[in-house]
């Protein structure tokens, strides 16, 4: 699978973020090393502590159907520069992927930046450490 197709797949699960609150729609998708494409999707809450971030969905959708190895994520946003991961989500990042791993961060007019899950947090905290 392609940048391109991640980056299709990404806008389109925007389309089903749930963001009465803050009108931020956030789409992602994730490639795995089996070649399975898994979509996420930020869901909001009136507790704001409850809200659930489209890295994180895409991430525990794919672990709760017994993917572990994570080749790259795709993060999408309707922003004018691309959009960056969360601290929460940068660590969930760190907890199931290579720290080399690609992350292509996506903007409303399709212009991307390229990073690693360890460019994102570099000085993270595993229990490898």
């Amino acid at each position: 699978m392609g940048i391109i197709d991640l980056i299709e797949k990404a806008i389109k699960a925007s389309e089903y973020a749930y963001v009465p609150y803050s009108q931020f729609p956030v789409g992602v998708a994730l490639l795995t090393k089996t070649g399975r494409v898994y979509t996420g999707c930020n869901i909001e809450n009136a507790s704001f502590g409850l809200t659930n971030c489209g890295e994180r969905t895409a991430i525990f959708k794919a672990i709760s159907e017994g993917e572990r190895d994570f080749v790259e994520l795709v993060v999408y946003g309707e922003t004018d520069q691309p959009i960056s991961p969360c601290g929460a989500c940068r660590q969930v990042m760190v907890e199931f992927f290579d720290k080399d791993s690609k992350v292509t961060l996506v903007s409303k007019n399709r212009s991307t930046v390229v990073m690693t899950v360890g460019e994102l947090l570099p000085y993270s905290f595993t229990d490898l450490d």
